[in-house]
């Protein structure tokens, strides 16, 4: 169930409670699993119930993988039951930080320009832009909301457009541009008794909606599976009946960029990896009362993985490293 669903449509209380539940059964996947269930907890209007998730996720004894998201997601979440102070001090804790992931950057600026603190989200917004796009060719999938916000941002403030603005109006893919999805007078359009006006809005409207149930078409990545070195020698070591599927690992490398590159070939978008480990494998053979050396459990493992929030966007931006580990940029290893 997506956190995204109305609450109508579900609830959100049991759902919130059902991923707790499964973070205790499978504690290396917490992190995302709290955080959707503190998603669900704030629709349900929950609010103190999703800080005390927030506040479990940063006080537990194992490092988190995003850190600073959660910490945006908490201060976000408290400004909007009243405790304002706090959720300012995270806030600026986490520009200072300058964080490299884009995610904190928009959600503590949205929250910002929320509370029509737009002189505010402007920096933080730029901020952000600049730590992201600094020594890049071109910007980074990540980036393209922070791109997108800090032109709402300058729009409602009345400044003109600078080079990140025309960026922005480029990267934009709606048949709305930018301009006019941001034109703060779009409000009184929508008292207008002018149907072509009315009308025109409707269009914007929809052409916003088009860009969200993109974005939320498939609530995880269609992902493969990889097993670094050290853990598929392991498991065939274990299970040698899976030697038929990995004959080597140099093979199996290849065999997940070959299936990837057919895959989106093909149309599919939004592909992915998930890394296997074998504790966390014989963890699922045995919720399936299966038996590890079950070579049909693979796939089902990897989408597993992949629901829990741990698939990795496939194919790495320009100049990232390259999916297998080696160190390698991706360009100059698996994506030559």
């Amino acid at each position: 169930m997506r956190p995204d669903t109305p609450a109508e449509n579900v609830d959100h209380h049991a759902e919130a409670a059902r991923l707790e539940r499964t973070a205790g059964l499978y504690p290396e996947d917490a992190e995302a699993l709290l955080l959707r269930a503190a998603a669900h907890r704030e629709l349900a209007g929950d609010r103190p119930s999703a800080t005390a998730l927030y506040d479990r996720l940063l006080s537990g004894p194992s490092n988190l993988e995003n850190p600073h998201l959660v910490r945006a997601l908490k201060a976000a979440n408290l400004w909007e039951y009243g405790h304002e102070a706090e959720a300012r001090a995270i806030i600026e804790g986490i520009r200072t930080a300058a964080p490299r992931d884009a995610a904190p950057w928009v959600i503590v600026a949205e929250a910002l320009e929320s509370h029509d603190e737009l002189e505010s989200a402007h920096e933080t917004y730029t901020e952000g832009a600049r730590r992201l796009l600094t020594d890049t060719a071109e910007p980074p999938f990540a980036a393209h909301p922070l791109l997108f916000g800090r032109h709402r941002v300058r729009r409602m403030l009345g400044v003109p457009h600078d080079d990140w603005d025309t960026l922005a109006d480029t990267l934009h893919t709606s048949p709305v541009p930018l301009d006019e999805l941001h034109d703060p007078k779009r409000v009184w359009s929508l008292g207008s008794e002018n149907p072509a006006e009315l009308r025109a809005e409707i269009s914007r409207l929809q052409a916003e909606l088009g860009t969200f149930r993109e974005a939320l078409s498939r609530p995880f990545p269609v992902a493969i599976l990889h097993w670094p070195a050290d853990e598929l020698s392991e498991l065939l070591s274990d299970y040698p009946d899976l030697a038929s599927e990995y004959p080597s690992h140099e093979a199996h490398l290849a065999a997940v960029e070959s299936a990837l590159r057919e895959l989106a070939a093909s149309g599919t978008s939004n592909l992915g990896i998930v890394r296997g480990t074998v504790p966390s494998y014989e963890a699922f053979a045995a919720s399936e009362g299966a038996s590890p050396s079950d070579a049909t459990l693979l796939p089902q493992y990897a989408t597993i993985l992949a629901a829990r929030g741990r698939a990795v966007g496939w194919p790495p931006e320009r100049g990232d490293g390259c999916w297998c580990g080696v160190g390698r940029v991706y360009g100059e290893c698996h994506g030559k």
